[in-house]
């Protein structure tokens, strides 16, 4: 089972830091898991620049739809 890291946002992107098993190829956690500030920071900034890239191609794509009328 999958946790959707990589593969979903939200509240599953925190994808590999829930403790759980993940048979996805991330890394294996048993018990609680508490993130460091450096760990949160970084995360939220990897996330920040996916939602950005996102964000770029829908604009793209919205470009080419205005393009096609």
């Amino acid at each position: 089972m999958c946790c959707g890291h990589e593969s979903h946002h939200g509240a599953t992107h925190w994808g590999h830091h829930h403790g759980g098993f993940c048979a996805c190829g991330g890394s294996f956690r048993s018990g609680p898991f508490f993130w460091t500030e450096k760990e949160k920071i970084a995360s939220l900034q990897e996330y920040l620049e996916s939602l950005r890239e996102e964000a770029k191609a829908v604009e793209e794509r919205v470009a080419e739809l205005k393009e096609q009328k």
